[in-house]
């Protein structure tokens, strides 16, 4: 079988068995701060086993793709030289949310790897929970598995907690034998020894339990069973394959062979060579399939977090390839085999195949021009370590060897490694604060926080005040804003009150809403709820849990009950300015896309009702004409009035036909589509195609002008830019109008020809000032004439002190200089108020130098009179006070100052 038909057998067999089959979710996990990768194929079903999201089926199988590359998953330099290990893998899993559990469970696994995959019984071998007595029971009386084959193993191998407390319970595993010859006796010998015979091959996972307390012991005391137990499973692709199609590594199979096949033929290597250097190649392959997976999902080479993680597998695989010879960029013809292989599978691969060759040819360019050189600093750091007798590299240099030299850690500690050398991680990693999102994070959502919405929910359900989806949500009917409604629960400071009274702040619970919730980018609404003698002023909206809906407000007039009756309404005026903003977003991205190309991606954006903020890839400033191009193509959609067509279809359908997504956002196995209509048509063409459960107009013409703001960077490889709409940008565009009429009457013209008339007053003001400038040097020359006359002598040192009329400090020290060159010999010390400011300038001739004056010292002693300080060299300074008043006095201190130092 080849890799595309195993993958399409498990999902088919599980689809066959009342499955959904569910679209991978991206490797950013969408709204989980607690990861930095997808890393198994529970991740995007985490809220469900919390009770914190409600899906429309209870039974699911994806394959999922996954990064295992920080944290406590972090084996990288493993990645190339073991036969198992990757950075980009795939998981395929089966998952059961309060349906099936362990009998099931178990017998759909035994009979997938028996039946449909064909793999002989007696080269299984299992595990289960020491103290699962269920599960050892179904594995022998029903599956009928022989015991010599079934080990009972403790909690480090055979149980799953997602924290110190919350959902936890046993697990069940399944082995391929490598080694059958030294015979079933040896069996359980061998699992509990964790040597090389078994290969583990599937992890079946039986969520049973609540944990409320620690319990390291695994004693079971504080272990609740939940109320529905789930199952959550995973079993890599890649090692499936390697046993079905009998390859001694994970590597020899069709899902690498191919990559390393086109890697050969790019580089031009025979058999021989690519053999000698399996390392490398390995790598290469691995690398790339990670790289351009996380860059098809919005992630791209940065100096931190997930960026960094692309940039270091992109010149990890580079540093590789340098070592057999390669001296020109190739990755993205690796990356294109990739595409062409897995684009069907996964069609982000084929939508963004343009950002993917981009970024990583930027990449490969940008470190092949300092590769040679910061290998050479490294290879000299390597000798220096020789000499010194060291074996570990101190992580400060590591730290300089990236910051300077662009060498992420992991290939140095690769080279270090050829030269049975380390590197100190953890000072590299202090060294590197702003990296600290590389780890993966211990937090998890704390599980008890939720509880009492748990028990409201429950209890609604139970009277019948909800149904079984919980509160009905419907944000998008323009025509109900305003909604008639029952108070079903009241919450404050929380807990659950029958009242709620003047100037409380207070959580309510409707069976219905029309209040936006927060998600996406768009800010919640907001607005209020009144009835008999009370309102509340509704100010934010949230979902604590799936199939909950709390309307945060403060209670204005009169006093809330449990049960009452009112009418709730959004704010219209500012609901309509965010749905403008919104679409705006989608059509901005359209027109970045076709004016920059089609490497731009959106990185996140804001849309609230008074602006709208769209991040997005790109690594210059954008020009003029680009910022004109793209906000007249906009406006000119939006003056074609063309159509917003909403449809709900499957995720993978969408996928399909190159619907645009969110990075880093969480979607379903149903989503919500936006198409904004090229023009006038029926939307035969898209000008904009993107998933969004956001709220928007029903056509462009209702979003009035758009308005470029600003372009700024927000990182590297990143660009911001701000934009207004709708009334926003009619209020600006009538304030513009107000100052170009002021300015036209000021400048006694017409608004059309103020360009012209401001650069005329410009160039008149321009030669004003130059013949200002030449007026106050000729004065300043007058006055020179008379500060020479009035020279006077201490010691046979000529001294002029004096305080002049310079316009500016650059004046000041011309005169200065004028003074000093006619006297030839001798201290000349000027000051002048500059703009409310004493300016002080020293100067000093060499010979009087030579006497121990020095101007630095005696300008710092003057301009201590005018309140201020100041210094310089021997034979120049300057000095400033912020007491002009005082210059008199303070230039007449020179002479006694010099005096002293002669003596």
């Amino acid at each position: 079988m080849t890799s595309a038909e195993i993958r399409t057998a498990f999902l088919d067999f599980f689809v066959e068995r009342g499955h959904e089959k569910v679209a991978s979710s991206s490797l950013v996990p969408g709204n989980d701060p607690t990861l930095l990768f997808t890393n198994a194929g529970m991740v995007q079903f985490k809220d469900v086993f919390l009770g914190m999201d409600k899906r429309p089926y209870r039974r699911a199988t994806t394959s999922q793709k996954c990064m295992r590359i920080s944290g406590k998953h972090n084996d990288l330099e493993n990645v190339g030289p073991s036969p198992r290990h990757h950075t980009f893998f795939e998981m395929l899993g089966n998952f059961s949310f309060g349906d099936y559990f362990k009998q099931d469970a178990i017998r759909y696994a035994y009979d997938l790897l028996t039946k449909v995959y064909q793999l002989p019984p007696d080269r299984l071998a299992f595990t289960v929970y020491r103290d699962d007595d269920e599960a050892y029971n179904i594995w022998v009386n029903e599956i009928g598995v022989e015991p010599k084959r079934l080990a009972r193993m403790g909690p480090k191998t055979n149980f799953w907690q997602m924290a110190e407390t919350g959902p936890c319970g046993p697990t069940s595993e399944i082995h391929w034998d490598l080694q059958p010859e030294r015979g079933e006796d040896t069996i359980i010998e061998a699992l509990n020894a964790e040597d090389d015979r078994f290969l583990e091959l599937w992890n079946l996972v039986f969520m049973q339990y609540n944990r409320t307390q620690a319990d390291p012991q695994h004693t079971g005391t504080f272990d609740q069973p939940l109320p529905a137990p789930g199952v959550d499973t995973g079993m890599g692709l890649e090692r499936i394959t390697a046993v079905l199609q009998d390859a001694p590594a994970n590597y020899d199979t069709d899902l690498f062979t191919d990559l390393m096949d086109a890697t050969q033929e790019i580089l031009g290597h025979d058999d021989a060579f690519r053999q000698e250097h399996y390392v490398a190649y390995r790598v290469i392959a691995d690398h790339t399939r990670g790289a351009s997976f996380l860059i098809a999902d919005g992630v791209n080479p940065g100096a931190s977090g997930r960026g960094y993680i692309v940039r270091m597998l992109i010149r990890r695989a580079w540093r590789f390839a340098h070592g057999m010879g390669v001296t020109e960029p190739f990755l993205t013809d690796v990356s294109d085999a990739l595409i062409h292989k897995m684009g069907d599978i996964y069609p982000e691969l084929k939508q963004f195949r343009e950002s993917i060759r981009y970024q990583i040819t930027t990449e490969e360019d940008r470190f092949q021009r300092v590769l040679d050189n910061s290998l050479e600093v490294l290879d000299d750091v390597i000798a220096q370590m020789h000499e010194r007798g060291e074996m570990q590299l101190d992580g400060r240099t590591a730290f300089n060897l990236y910051s300077t030299h662009g060498l992420p850690l992991e290939i140095t500690r690769d080279i270090l490694q050829e030269h049975n050398m380390t590197v100190d991680e953890a000072e590299f990693r202090l060294a590197l604060e702003d990296h600290s999102k590389l780890s993966e994070g211990d937090t998890q959502r704390n599980f008890e926080d939720i509880s009492l919405y748990q028990q409201i929910l429950s209890d609604l359900k139970q009277g019948n005040a909800l149904e079984d989806q919980g509160v009905e949500y419907d944000p998008y009917n323009y025509n109900s804003l305003t909604f008639p409604s029952q108070i079903l629960a009241l919450v404050k400071n929380g807990q659950r009150v029958d009242t709620a009274a003047k100037g409380d702040q207070v959580e309510i619970i409707l069976p219905r809403t029309g209040f936006y919730v927060e998600s996406g980018g768009q800010v919640n609404d907001t607005g209020t709820l009144e009835g008999d003698g009370w309102k509340v002023e509704i100010s934010d909206t949230r979902r604590p849990i799936g199939g909950l809906i709390i309307h945060e407000g403060k209670v204005v007039s009169g006093t809330v009950k449990e049960g009452g009756s009112g009418v709730a309404t959004v704010d219209s005026e500012r609901r309509w300015d965010i749905m403008r903003n919104h679409t705006a977003t989608h059509l901005l991205h359209a027109a970045l896309r076709d004016v920059l190309g089609e490497h731009v991606r959106q990185k996140g954006s804001l849309v609230a009702p008074d602006r709208l903020r769209f991040d997005f890839t790109h690594n210059s400033k954008l020009s003029q004409d680009e910022l004109e191009r793209i906000t007249e193509q906009i406006n000119d959609v939006i003056l074609a009035n063309a159509p917003i067509q909403i449809v709900q279809k499957s995720l993978e359908e969408a996928k399909r036909e190159g619907a645009m997504a969110l990075f880093g956002e969480k979607y379903g196995s149903v989503v919500r589509t936006v198409t904004v209509c090229e023009r006038h048509t029926d939307c035969g063409d898209r000008y904009s195609y993107e998933l969004c459960g956001g709220t928007h107009v029903r056509s462009t013409a209702e979003i009035g002008p758009f308005l470029v703001l600003r372009d700024e960077p927000v990182g590297a490889g990143t660009r911001r830019i701000e934009a207004i709409t709708g009334r926003a940008a009619q209020r600006m565009l009538a304030d513009q109008g107000v100052v170009l009429n002021t300015v036209a009457e000021t400048l006694h013209t017409e608004p059309k020809n103020v360009p012209s008339r401001l650069e005329t007053v410009l160039a008149e003001l321009d030669e004003a000032q130059r013949t200002i400038e030449k007026l106050q040097r000729a004065t300043a020359k007058e006055e020179m004439e008379s500060l020479i006359n009035g020279a006077h002598e201490i010691d046979g040192i000529k001294i002029i002190a004096a305080q002049v009329s310079a316009a500016d400090p650059d004046l000041l020290g011309e005169m200065a200089d004028w003074v000093r060159d006619k006297l030839q010999s001798g201290v000349v010390v000027l000051g002048s108020d500059i703009e409310g400011t004493a300016r002080l300038v020293a100067k000093i001739t060499p010979d009087v130098q030579s006497r121990g004056i020095h101007a630095g010292k005696l300008v710092g002693e003057v301009a201590r009179v005018v309140g201020g300080g100041g210094g310089g060299r021997p034979d120049f300074a300057t000095a400033g006070g912020k007491n002009p008043s005082a210059l008199s006095e303070a230039l007449a201190k020179v002479d006694d100052l010099v005096a002293s130092w002669l003596q």
